[in-house]
């Protein structure tokens, strides 16, 4: 069965706590992200080794297989934003479909152990991108095709919702 499209605009987790996950973004200190990455990357590991990982709880809600495929995903997707933005004056990011990317990647046929470590390899890369921010880069800008405007410093905070939202997910 097919996934809805999530056609949120959760931009809005900036300015206030997530009454799903209860993550607060202004709570987040920069310096302390690329460790957080690294323990978001083990909690991970340890749900995509759970032996109903492939299993729907519902059918309309991803598994937490395909969760985790996704999660991989969005550590490569902000890596390459994150670089093009210290790279580049305020570039536009390239639209990203993630639902299309579920479909024509297979999530729910993927390898458990092998989307695991590669969200680990992806966590890992993300953090030393973060790790390695000039202080004076974190106000740098990058616009998503929607037209939201971006820092480096408030995509973090909004990658770092995500990842922690999708654990909650998933009872991470």
């Amino acid at each position: 069965m097919t996934i809805p499209p999530d056609t949120k605009d959760w931009t809005w987790v900036l300015d206030r706590p997530c009454p799903e996950c209860g993550f607060l973004a202004e709570s987040l200190a920069m310096a302390e992200l690329p460790r957080e990455i690294g323990g978001w990357a083990q909690r991970w590991r340890a749900v995509l080794a759970r032996p109903e990982v492939g299993v729907r709880a519902e059918p309309t809600v991803w598994s937490p297989l395909e969760y985790g495929c996704h999660v991989r995903d969005v550590l490569r997707v902000f890596d390459e934003r994150v670089r093009l933005m210290l790279a580049e004056d305020a570039p536009s990011f390239a639209n990203w479909d993630q639902d299309r990317t579920a479909v024509e990647e297979r999530y729910d046929e993927q390898e458990p152990a092998r989307v695991a470590d590669e969200l680990t390899l992806a966590a890992a890369a993300l953090a030393v991108t973060f790790a390695e921010v000039p202080a004076d880069a974190w106000g740098r800008t990058g616009l998503r095709s929607n037209g939201s405007e971006f820092t480096v410093e408030s995509i973090a905070r909004y990658f770092a919702h995500d990842a922690v939202h999708h654990l909650h997910d998933v009872n991470g």
